[in-house]
């Protein structure tokens, strides 16, 4: 008797000693699927849940054209561009105020490491909070509409846009900051020629990707009362128009797709 011989009845044992096994686990493991759902009390679809469930359906693929532009009243354009509007601005608050965060969080530009270390926290603690949970503190506090809004996106972004920047500020090339230093330049100058052309392709990149953020998120905070074409979807969705949230929808894919192929584009050719 050879080698392959006596290898083959080995061969053929291992393998029904692991098929055995594979069929014990998933044995095993559909059991224990079967007992978590037995205790979960059986769904019964009653004819009234697809009656609805055609309603919706029905609207959503034959969407209220009408609803696009009315020439008095709120439409669909108003509320996407009322959207637009509130990313925007969010998004440009938030670039403003992280940048002397920023500055004072870099290790590499502040000598003393505690205000590095408070501005880092200020950031991460800017970060903790969704921006719906920021949007309902500033409706309670300011009033339902596009303000409350605008102040949640802005607020919430600089934590992100702050914290990116910092480190990017930290892994600056030096060599031309100390070049600059030896041949006499101030501060100022240091500033302006040898930091801010090293990040500007970065922090605007990064202003870009959070716009893209923003005008999502603008849209889910109407549906709490912050203003943009989330307003109208509740509402619609409430009354069940479904007609109308189909329309609204479309609208929102359109301009986001929209807006992140010409954001995408701007940022190649920036970085």
């Amino acid at each position: 008797m050879t080698n392959k011989d006596t290898q083959y009845p080995l061969h053929t044992k291992n393998h029904r000693k692991k098929l055995i096994k594979q069929w014990l686990i998933a044995i095993v493991v559909v059991s224990i699927i079967i007992w978590a759902f037995s205790g979960v009390p059986s769904l019964e679809l009653k004819s009234k849940s697809i009656e609805i469930l055609k309603a919706i359906f029905n609207g959503l693929f034959h969407p209220d054209l009408k609803y696009i532009y009315i020439p008095e009243g709120e439409d669909l354009l108003r509320g996407l561009l009322e959207t637009f509007a509130i990313a925007v601005i969010g998004t440009v608050i938030a670039a403003i105020i992280c940048i002397p965060l920023a500055f004072l969080g870099a290790q590499n530009m502040v000598k003393l490491r505690p205000v590095s270390g408070i501005s880092k926290f200020i950031l991460s603690v800017i970060r903790v909070f969704p921006e719906i949970v920021m949007a309902l503190i500033f409706i309670k506090a300011v009033g339902p509409g596009s303000f409350s809004g605008v102040l949640a996106l802005g607020i919430h972004s600089v934590g992100m846009l702050g914290k990116l920047l910092a480190e990017d500020i930290e892994s600056l090339d030096f060599s031309t900051v100390e070049s600059l230093k030896a041949s006499g330049a101030n501060k100022m100058k240091t500033l302006v020629f040898a930091v801010i052309p090293q990040i500007l392709p970065s922090f605007l990149s990064l202003i870009l990707y959070r716009f893209e953020l923003n005008l999502r998120s603008a849209s889910i905070l109407g549906l709490i009362g912050a203003g943009g074409i989330g307003t109208p979807l509740i509402f619609a969705i409430q009354t069940r128009s479904w007609d109308r949230v189909g329309i609204i929808l479309i609208g929102l894919v359109v301009m986001v797709a929209i807006v992140d192929l010409i954001s995408g584009a701007i940022r190649k050719r920036i970085v």
